[in-house]
């Protein structure tokens, strides 16, 4: 595991990678570990690092020897790892779901998967059964005293966040309808309107898609009375087509929306023929758009969203959104396609060659002219791109992705790399061969003043012993820190989040 500066010149050739290493983290979680201590077996825990590190992913992939048809189709688990005085405690837990535990019992399948995982029994046995297994495997965030496994299709679970102990699913004290989405990728904004809040939409879609933005209160105010997951403000807005939305950006005035130019064609899914989200493609000849709703607070607050065509292309997350004058600039993960996986085809024997490659693209909105220009900051296959949580909505310089070994073309990720937005100098730290990452989280350094200041965190699949290890990198220099062998394979993953001590 190295890492490598460089400025003008390209980075080292692909040294390659084994399928069967990245295949092997596709398997069940058999064990669900309770205070684990963990120590570092390179380098040293920081003891400024206090805290914890939440992940979320699927966990269980196979049930009566029936695999999923896709790993987001898998059950959800926490892992969470405590940070505190240099040293480190490992937790993990299933989200005891009304499905997982009727599965549990059953012992086999009984629910279709979102992406194409079917009951046994064919089509005939599929069609027209309609029900969604809130899985709450994308994501987990801590909202005042809960802990919020987030499945962006339904209703949250809540867990207790210090034993991981499912509550049950939370309907935000009645905020939510039963069944109703609520986003698996809030944004937290740091305080551009006074207070930090956690930014969340959900999506009504349809022939008119409606988005019901809401932003809670992160912290206790006494001199207000408000308490960390209250509500603060809410909003709705309907606009023309259908919405495939996972992530969104926020600046101090907008939310601001990429709506994919993307069709949903129901009856392949309605007579069981496939799971919904295997029922999506890309709209020929149509015109993806940006959707800007003002938000509470800001300078636009109670007008009327700005909608501006958006370029080609097919987007899952975007980095961060600022303010320049009258223009909003976006910066965005692109694929020049929907990525997706076939009914007939086995996702752990994929050929990444046939798979479109995200890119990190720049777009300027100018909502006076309502026009777009776009700037490529990155040729290096990406995913899960994140600035400091200090610059979410703001300018950032920085940026923390993970990337392929290789400088060009689509493979698994197996690096991690930090990109200086104004010069495009990057340091990439890596894992290859025989590491695969996941989403790096950047931690500041408290009290930091520098932009780069603290650390970034990133689980990897170790493919020479089949586990997991959690690896501590200096944001700055991309340095190794520390890295922590963990007795526990977590399965490639979604999303994960940082709450500090």
């Amino acid at each position: 595991m190295t890492a490598t500066g460089t400025s003008a010149t390209p980075a080292k050739a692909s040294a390659g990678y084994d399928r069967a290493d990245w295949a092997s983290a596709f398997r069940n979680v058999g064990v669900e570990l309770d205070g684990v201590p963990i120590t570092a077996v390179r380098g040293a825990i920081p003891p400024e690092l206090q805290g914890t590190l939440y992940r979320n992913g699927p966990g269980r992939l196979e049930r009566g020897g029936q695999w999923v048809h896709h790993p987001f189709d898998g059950d959800g688990m926490i892992t969470a790892l405590r940070f505190g005085g240099g040293s480190a405690e490992l937790r993990n837990r299933f989200v005891r779901t009304e499905g997982w535990l009727a599965e549990e019992q059953a012992d086999r399948v009984l629910y279709r998967g979102v992406f194409g995982t079917q009951k046994p029994g064919g089509p005939v046995a599929n069609a027209f059964d309609l029900r969604l297994k809130n899985i709450a495997n994308t994501h987990v965030v801590r909202l005042g005293d809960q802990l919020l496994a987030l499945w962006e299709a339904a209703e949250p679970h809540a867990l207790d966040p210090d034993t991981l102990e499912t509550r049950g699913l939370s309907r935000l004290d009645g905020l939510l309808k039963p069944g109703e989405a609520f986003s698996a990728h809030p944004r937290f904004d740091p305080g551009h309107h006074g207070r930090p809040a956690m930014v969340t939409f959900g999506v009504k879609t349809g022939p008119r898609s409606t988005i019901r933005l809401m932003e809670f209160a992160v912290e206790d105010d006494p001199a207000s009375g408000v308490k960390a997951g209250d509500l603060l403000h809410e909003r709705r807005d309907s606009f023309n087509g259908f919405a495939f939305l996972h992530d969104f950006a926020i600046t101090p005035n907008w939310a601001v929306f990429l709506q994919n130019a993307i069709a949903f064609n129901p009856l392949p899914y309605v007579m069981g023929r496939k799971g919904a989200a295997q029922c999506l493609q890309s709209q020929p000849g149509g015109q993806a758009k940006f959707w800007l709703i003002p938000r509470a607070g800001g300078a636009f607050a109670g007008q009327a969203p700005r909608i501006v065509d958006a370029p080609e292309g097919f987007v899952f997350h975007h980095l961060n959104a600022w303010e320049e004058g009258e223009a909003v600039v976006v910066e965005s993960i692109y694929y020049s396609d929907f990525p997706s996986i076939g009914p007939d085809e086995d996702f752990r024997s994929v050929n990444f060659e046939l798979l479109p490659e995200g890119l990190l693209e720049q777009c300027r909105i100018d909502l006076a002219a309502g026009t777009v220009s776009t700037t490529r900051l990155s040729e290096r296959c990406c995913e899960f791109a994140m600035v400091n949580p200090e610059r979410e909505g703001l300018p950032a310089r920085f940026a923390w992705m993970a990337v392929a070994e290789r400088e060009t073309g689509n493979d698994p990720l197996q690096a991690i790399k930090k990109l200086d937005l104004h010069t495009g100098e990057r340091r990439v730290w890596s894992a290859a061969p025989r590491g695969f990452v996941s989403e790096p989280l950047m931690v500041p350094r408290p009290g930091a003043t520098a932009e780069d200041d603290g650390w970034v965190l990133c689980l990897v699949w170790n493919g020479a012993r089949c586990a997991s290890d959690l690896v501590i990198l200096d944001a700055a220099s991309l340095e190794e820190v520390a890295v922590l062998e963990l007795p526990l394979a977590v399965p490639h993953g979604l999303h994960g989040s940082w709450a500090a001590a």
